[in-house]
């Protein structure tokens, strides 16, 4: 496929697409793009993505989306992981994107691109922040309840269901938890059944909130 039949095949895509030249300049970007972020193509083509989104990782690390040894890559069948930024919208806004990428080589001119997938997650974002912040103020109230071998007796929870209540703890949202373990999300609502009954809680955060409070986790 030459350059141009790529970039007017991903003109017609639904999602926020654009591309990167081995030079770190933006040589395409879609309507769907300009919607996501804002600027119009105008206003990014000839730039850089770390001038245009000033991408920052959860660490608040200035990270580019360009990236020398992937483009080193013999071509698209390579695995790039997905990645996740906070980046500027034209109009100032933060927001929470996952990147997936591929690398598509034109073997004619031996010159490479960096096809960029952008989907908006700041709502997931915000929840597992508020889930991480609730479960941080359910630690704080903990720390001034009783002894907690006041607590009714519960059946032991295994490693898995353990590892589970962990990951819930530290803010993780069940999409990420399911994708993390490698399960479906009916084997996690099975583990929370057995952890609820365990534990004698009724819900996910009342789960949570109890293995801390037993000191189980």
């Amino acid at each position: 496929m030459l350059e141009s039949e790529l970039f007017a095949f991903l003109d017609n895509t639904a999602e926020a697409v654009f591309a990167v030249r081995e030079t770190e300049e933006i040589c395409f970007w879609n309507h769907a793009a300009e919607v996501l972020f804002g600027y119009p193509e105008k206003e990014v083509l000839g730039r850089t993505c770390r001038a245009v989104l000033r991408g920052v990782d959860s660490l608040g690390i200035e990270v580019c989306l360009h990236r020398s040894d992937i483009m080193k890559f013999p071509g698209s069948r390579s695995t790039i992981p997905n990645f996740d930024l906070s980046v500027t919208t034209f109009h100032g806004q933060r927001i929470w994107i996952s990147f997936s990428t591929l690398v598509y080589r034109n073997e004619r001119t031996g010159t490479s691109l960096l096809v960029h997938f952008a989907h908006d997650i700041s709502f997931r974002k915000k929840r597992e922040e508020l889930l991480y912040r609730m479960t941080e103020l359910s630690k704080e109230i903990n720390s001034m309840v009783e002894d907690p071998t006041n607590f009714a007796p519960v059946r032991i929870l295994s490693k898995h269901e353990l590892q589970i209540l962990r990951m819930f703890a530290a803010g993780l949202s069940s999409s990420a938890v399911v994708k993390k373990l490698r399960i479906t999300p009916q084997t996690l609502r099975n583990h929370l059944h057995h952890i609820n009954c365990k534990l004698r809680t009724h819900n996910r955060l009342e789960a949570v909130t109890h293995a801390i409070q037993r000191k189980l986790i």
